[in-house]
Order: C-alpha cells, then sequence, then structure tokens
C-alpha cells in the first residue's frame, strides 16, 4: 500500500493520493483560511470508515435492511513531550432499518474486535471502545 502527498500552496495544505488516485485534503488546523482535514481527524475519520465498511458489509451478507448508518467518533489526547497522541477514542454507531438488533451488536463486534485493521493498528496503545443504536434505541 502507497499514498503520495503534494504540496499543494505555500502554507500546510497537502493533496494526498492513493490507489484510486482520489484526493484527500490535509491542512494545520491552524492556518488562517483550513481547507482540508488534520492528520488527527483523518485517524478518526479511518477508524470509523473502516469499521463501517465492515459492519455494512457483514449485515448486507445477512440480508439485512440498512436505510442509514452514521457513525460519531471522538478522540481524546494526552501530552507526550512536544507531541499529543490519542489516548482513547469512542465511537458510537447508529443505524435505522428493518434488522435484528443481535445481528447487529455481533457485526459491530466483530468489526471493533476482529475485522477492522484500523482499530488494530492502534490496539496496544489506544483504549477504544464502541455503542451502537438501533432505531434510536441503544443496544
Amino acid at each position: 500500500m502507497k499514498v503520495t502527498l503534494e504540496r499543494k500552496n505555500t502554507e500546510y495544505l497537502l493533496e494526498a493520493k492513493g490507489a484510486s488516485g482520489i484526493p484527500v485534503m490535509i491542512d494545520n488546523k491552524g492556518s488562517d483560511v483550513v481547507q482540508g482535514s488534520s492528520p488527527m481527524e483523518l485517524i478518526l475519520m479511518g477508524v470509523g470508515g473502516c469499521s463501517a465498511i465492515d459492519i455494512i458489509h457483514i449485515l448486507k451478507k445477512q440480508r439485512q435492511e440498512i436505510t442509514s448508518y452514521r457513525v460519531d467518533v471522538e478522540g481524546v489526547r494526552y501530552d507526550l513531550d512536544d507531541a499529543k497522541p490519542f489516548k482513547s477514542m469512542s465511537c458510537h454507531v447508529m443505524l435505522e432499518g428493518d434488522m435484528d438488533p443481535a445481528k447487529v451488536q455481533r457485526a459491530a463486534d466483530l468489526s471493533f474486535n476482529k475485522y477492522c485493521s484500523v482499530s488494530k493498528t492502534f490496539d496496544s496503545v489506544v483504549d477504544i471502545t464502541f455503542t451502537v443504536s438501533l432505531n434510536g434505541k441503544l443496544l
């Protein structure tokens, strides 16, 4: 796997591209005009996106009817010398549709505890927790 980043202005704006060629803009959140996500936001997006793909894939294979999918990912950071890595992340997965609650919970469990490569990358250093709601009810 390989990505390429190219500076797009005289400040911090970068355009990143992977194998798909679809650009992702990355910027310094302290810039006067922010034109992209920060690298730390992208990590949270990676956790949320990876788990979403897993969960949707598992539920589609089980013929569960997903009409809406959303995940909120929040990271808590701490000071470590001059850096501020993540200490923990919490994900709240919200689904709507005609689905068996047990299958939804199982899909989330499998994603976060077994399949999500992004979450597994941080397993030993970041505490990642998750909750799941189906049709507005916490499972």
